[in-house]
């Protein structure tokens, strides 16, 4: 617990650093392009002082009209247009070509100018005044949406980088569950050949005896859970078509081996369920969920399965009178290594969340649980 309370607050420092690290970016593009933004402002004033002077300047001097010149000239990217008082167009600068020839649309842009900045006035003693109404440049209206563009491009980066790791986490667990699954059908099955061999001479011994009848049932179906962990890893053919038998099959079996205090029941569809599964796989699946309705009952209370047909889906229901979960409980039950018991290696859940989407493109959740009042397990399952 302590450890992962740690993994916790690792990953809040992480998250919290890398959300400082995109806000100070955008922050300081905003900064950068507001002072870009002052000095084509200050630009546009000494280009306007120029022209003022230009006007009220009866004989400006050559050098006096190089500079206006100059000052003007360098203007190549802020959208200037001057308006007369009698809003007829006087002069215009980096306007789009197409409108240069328009009075009319020279002065609805000039008056679309005006709304972002108030226009200058030029005043002059014969009180012919004109209006210098300009706008932000091209460069600094894309400008404008760079640090927002640039934070949603860190963002996707980091949700890619977490989602890539995330990936390769999941398939190393994968290879890992994979691994362990094979290593134990192998060591499960080097006692199993020594026990149906031993089975074969007791069979000579006693062919009759219902011990001997009993004890190959368990032996057979530890060949079942040999195959079954064999089978994990390894894509599997989903060629049982009956879903009704593979279920019956599986009730009878666990029927005879459960605490007589459990009241279990099955309820099947009244016509036959075809369904594309591997009858091997989804037995181990309803047997995990049943052990677990099991021991949540401490060996006592009501155990339903249900099968029926919804919306060309196959569901499973697994429901249980136990102890229930709460939903911190519910949320961590399909996580590899977790579990509410003492013994046990909280990978009966993982292995059936993994047989099911996996292997069969369905879904396994917890559909409902109540603490103190049981828990239901549901299985999804699209027709072919």
């Amino acid at each position: 617990m302590r450890k992962s309370i740690f993994a916790r607050l690792n990953n809040w420092i992480i998250f919290v650093v890398m959300t400082a690290l995109v806000v100070a970016i955008v922050v300081s593009s905003t900064i950068l392009i507001n002072f870009l933004r002052k000095e084509e402002i200050k630009r546009v004033d000494i280009l306007v002082s120029a022209l003022k002077f230009q006007q009220e300047v009866t004989t400006p001097s050559l050098e006096v009209q190089e500079l206006v010149l100059q000052i003007y000239s360098s203007n190549t990217t802020i959208p200037v247009i001057i308006l007369d008082k009698d809003d007829r167009p006087v002069e215009h600068k980096n306007i789009p070509q197409e409108i240069e020839n328009d009075s009319e649309e020279i002065v609805m842009l000039a008056k679309k100018m005006g709304k972002n900045y108030p226009p200058i006035e030029l005043k002059f003693s014969n009180q012919n005044n004109q209006f210098v109404y300009y706008d932000n440049s091209r460069v600094l209206n894309n400008l404008r949406y760079s640090p927002y563009i640039l934070g949603l491009f860190i963002l996707l980066y980091f949700g890619f980088s977490f989602w890539f790791f995330r990936t390769i986490k999941k398939t190393d667990e994968g290879y890992l569950w994979a691994g362990l699954a094979k290593e134990t059908a192998h060591q499960i099955g080097t006692p199993l050949s020594s026990m149906i061999g031993w089975m074969e001479i007791m069979k000579l011994e006693t062919p009759d005896s219902e011990g001997v009848y009993e004890i190959e049932k368990d032996i057979e179906r530890l060949r079942t859970i040999s195959e079954r962990f064999s089978k994990i890893g390894s894509v599997p053919e989903l060629n049982d078509m009956n879903f009704n038998e593979t279920i019956l099959e599986n009730y009878d079996y666990l029927k005879t081996r459960i605490s007589k205090k459990v009241k279990f029941s099955l309820h099947l569809p009244v016509y036959t369920v075809m369904l594309p599964h591997n009858k091997i796989l989804m037995s181990w699946v309803i047997e995990n969920l049943v052990k677990n309705a099991v021991d949540a009952m401490k060996g006592e209370g009501i155990l339903d399965i249900y099968v029926f047909e919804r919306n060309k889906n196959i569901l499973v229901e697994v429901k249980d009178t136990g102890s229930g979960m709460t939903k911190q409980q519910a949320r961590n039950a399909f996580k590899p290594g977790y579990s509410t018991k003492k013994r046990g290696w909280g990978l009966g859940l993982s292995l059936a969340r993994r047989v099911i989407h996996e292997y069969h493109n369905g879904d396994i959740k917890i559909s409902q649980t109540e603490v103190g009042k049981g828990t239901t397990f549901r299985i999804t399952i699209k027709k072919a």
